[in-house]
């Protein structure tokens, strides 16, 4: 018996279910690779010839490459110029902050006894050195007295009341809590 004899006989002998079952996973088993090179792997290759046109430009010094080159050159200048704003605009702001009176401190009390109401006060508005000034304010039924008094580095210049010192002490303290 030759091999051909032998090949018929097989197929001949295989049920015709089992053969039909056979080529509908094999036509199966075609579509689901087909449906998987449409949607994953065309895609992908289209993306990768692009970049490599795109290497290919650049690396051959096609026309697109000068182009392409100018323009991330003059990217890059934008993004320099840009930069330089920035760092001047923070020390421009820097330089004021330095003066700026950005702590405060304010305190409220009586100053006599007949009084009532927490209506005499100390203000101290000072810079980020201490710098700056405490304003009091003292009611009494009769009048309210004003004062100030120069403060460097968190300290008056002249003698403070208590409550002048414990509004210093809060304008010191008021940018280390925020």
């Amino acid at each position: 018996m030759n091999y051909l004899t032998l090949v018929v006989v097989t197929i001949f002998m295989i049920p015709i279910t089992t053969v039909y079952a056979a080529l509908a996973a094999f036509a199966g088993a075609v579509i689901a690779l087909a449906i998987y090179h449409f949607t994953a792997v065309r895609p992908a290759l289209d993306r990768i010839q692009s970049l490599l046109g795109t290497h290919d430009d650049l690396i051959g010094g096609g026309a697109g490459a000068s182009h392409r080159l100018d323009r991330l050159d003059a990217h890059i200048a934008e993004s320099r110029s840009s930069a330089d704003r920035v760092v001047d605009r923070i020390s421009e702001l820097e330089r004021v902050a330095r003066t700026d009176l950005s702590r405060a401190g304010f305190v409220r009390y009586d100053a006599f006894d007949n009084t009532g109401s927490n209506l005499s006060y100390a203000l101290a508005l000072l810079n980020r050195e201490g710098n700056g000034v405490v304003i009091t304010s003292i009611y009494s039924r009769e009048d309210t007295r004003t004062f100030g008094k120069a403060v460097t580095g968190f300290k008056p210049h002249a003698n403070a009341s208590e409550e002048e010192l414990q509004a210093i002490e809060i304008a010191r303290t008021s940018l280390a809590s925020a």
